[in-house]
């Protein structure tokens, strides 16, 4: 900005000078206006410099609010906002950067709740083994199949967990590779209501799968849709209460394959529907991770598609997948 000030004022200058001689060459030998060609020059230049110096201040002020702020967010200070003035493009440049800010910090707030969560759901599975395995060598428990078999399990809970974390991260951060290929579809949701059959004997609940005739073949990736279809039914049977009723509704509509599992559960409130695909985030009676609804959302995003709940309370929860038959 300094540089630009002394080039303007050069420019400024020169260009003023060359006015006044200009009008002093022509009025040259007219009377009352020889020899006031200094004062007019010197009252034009006074004028134009002081111009220029407000108009720089105007536009090199903002900006050095700017540099000033950019330099605190480098610092991890998400806080910092621009304070909105100076001309329009300087206005809409304070307006960008104060949303990038704000995205910045909710980015970061994410993030922390994120490392609290994982280490709140690591914590039990660790505490419980850690737990028994001091009871085993201490000799409280007998080093039996009984004993190990609950350490087993919960190795198996860590062990899913990291990979629906490995799953998700992949998933945010656009590296998820799909092995898209023509996918029977009823087949497909079919080998899920196999997945989740034993949960749903025990809780005396039925699946009844509602397909549509004449399904075409979709391009989609088999294994990821499956897990999604899974993890929709095993959530419908867990919350669909005792000798329940779930249903599974495939189709075509509208150019897109369309998957609603529904549920008649004592549905969701609306601050718990707002929240029902937020990572870690658990609903009444909820067992999981609270990853399960995360991974299926990006899982289908990342199909091209898009999930949605539906739900009012007593009256059950509907989560329906639509995926184009076109690849994006």
């Amino acid at each position: 900005m300094r540089r630009a000030a002394f080039i303007g004022a050069a420019f400024f200058l020169s260009s003023t000078f060359g006015v006044i001689s200009l009008v002093s060459w022509m009025t040259r030998g007219t009377g009352p206006g020889r020899g006031s060609a200094p004062a007019v020059f010197i009252i034009l230049f006074s004028v134009v410099a002081a111009l220029f110096f407000v108009v720089l201040r105007r536009i090199g002020s903002p900006l050095a609010d700017v540099v000033a702020a950019a330099h605190q967010i480098a610092d991890g200070r998400f806080d910092v906002r621009l304070p909105i003035g100076g001309p329009p493009a300087l206005r809409a440049v304070a307006h960008a950067f104060n949303d990038m800010a704000g995205r910045l910090a909710r980015q970061e707030q994410q993030r922390r709740e994120l490392m609290a969560d994982v280490a709140h759901e690591l914590r039990t599975p660790l505490s419980i083994a850690q737990g028994r395995l001091e009871g085993l060598i201490d000799g409280v428990y007998p080093l039996d199949a009984a004993q190990l078999e609950p350490l087993l399990d919960e190795t198996r809970v860590l062990a899913r967990l990291v990979e629906d974390l490995r799953t998700l991260a992949n998933a945010e951060s656009g590296v998820l590779t799909l092995a898209r290929e023509p996918t029977d579809v009823g087949m497909l949701v079919r080998d899920a209501v196999a997945a989740v059959d034993g949960e749903a004997r025990q809780r005396g609940t039925t699946v009844a799968v509602r397909e549509a005739a004449a399904l075409p073949a979709v391009d989609i990736d088999p294994v990821r849709i499956r897990q999604v279809v899974v993890n929709l039914l095993a959530n419908a049977v867990r919350h669909g209460g005792d000798r329940g009723s779930v249903s599974i509704d495939v189709g075509v509509v509208d150019g897109a394959l369309r998957i609603a599992v529904a549920d008649p559960g004592p549905g969701l409130s609306p601050g718990e529907l707002s929240r029902i695909f937020d990572r870690f985030y658990k609903g009444r009676a909820s067992s999981g991770s609270g990853l399960g609804l995360t991974i299926a959302r990006r899982l289908v995003e990342a199909h091209g598609g898009q999930i949605r709940a539906e739900s009012q309370a007593g009256r059950g929860t509907v989560i329906t997948v639509v995926i184009p038959l076109v690849s994006p």
